[in-house]
């Protein structure tokens, strides 16, 4: 296929934002392996060497290893309730006819006029009022409640291309609306079910502010966006060690994003098969 040159312009602007994205992804991989006088004598050079001390040096002084498996508990677990929450309330409101089903939707939808900062207070207010201030626990019911209106409407939108007529016959071969809802709806929304996935787990991995407030510095409870600005100090910040700390809280998003990717394309794939 051959191109003419009304796409060069669009090539261009391809090339330009791969290069945004790329250099400083590159800078801070090489960063990473450097000393501060390296980074800020020639901040695009390779590394003289590839040594891991700054990765030991930042997992240690920062307890990144706690740190992690918090973040991964609070962040699976808030996944998980997000999905058992965000997929009846879909389903209910995809098939709801008339006004009702519009009015409910416009309402998560109000969510995304809320600031993150502006229930900061309230939220402060409602953990020490259950029990629950200092805990992770509460962090793991905060958080799905905060991702609920995006995931509803993403999923709301793909449960209403799925055709009524394999609902009904699946009415008609004896299943329930649990049912239709686990062998019919979900397996056809796993590109939407995989895309709320990543959303979400961006947002509940990279989360500061609450983690901060609600769980506090404790280095036992504490997730590792709270963790990683331990490693700056004010009287001299080494940022070789620090960069190594962030390379380390990236190498999960990473592992996430590859695996989601994949099953995203593969239920694509699959959903255009069975058309």
């Amino acid at each position: 296929m051959k191109f003419g040159r009304s796409w060069l312009p669009a090539h261009i602007f391809a090339w330009l934002y791969m290069v945004l994205l790329v250099v400083p992804l590159y800078y801070l991989l090489v960063s990473a392996f450097k000393t501060n006088d390296q980074i800020f004598g020639s901040p695009f050079s390779l590394p003289t060497s590839f040594s891991t001390a700054n990765f030991t040096e930042s997992f240690s002084s920062a307890h990144l290893g706690p740190a992690i498996l918090n973040s991964m508990l609070v962040t699976a677990l808030a996944l998980v309730l997000t999905l058992a929450l965000a997929i009846p309330a879909a389903f209910a409101i995809a098939r709801a006819e008339g006004r009702l089903g519009a009015l409910v939707e416009r309402v998560f939808s109000l969510g995304f006029l809320i600031p993150t900062f502006a229930a900061l207070f309230p939220t402060f207010l409602l953990a020490a009022a259950t029990g629950l201030f200092h805990t992770r626990a509460f962090m793991v019911l905060f958080l799905p409640a905060t991702a609920m209106p995006l995931s509803v409407v993403i999923l709301v939108q793909f449960m209403r291309t799925i055709p009524r007529e394999m609902e009904e016959a699946a009415r008609m071969d004896g299943a329930s609306t649990f049912a239709v809802l686990r062998h019919v709806y979900t397996p056809m929304c796993m590109p939407g079910i995989a895309t709320i996935l990543l959303l979400n787990f961006l947002t509940f991995w990279n989360e500061y502010l609450y983690s901060l407030v609600i769980i506090g510095p404790d280095p036992d409870l504490r997730t590792v966006q709270v963790a990683l600005p331990t490693l700056k100090s004010l009287t001299g910040t080494d940022y070789g060690i620090l960069t190594a700390g962030t390379v380390l809280t990236l190498v999960p998003v990473w592992v996430v994003y590859t695996v989601l990717q994949k099953r995203m394309q593969q239920a694509l794939v699959s959903g255009a098969v069975k058309m």
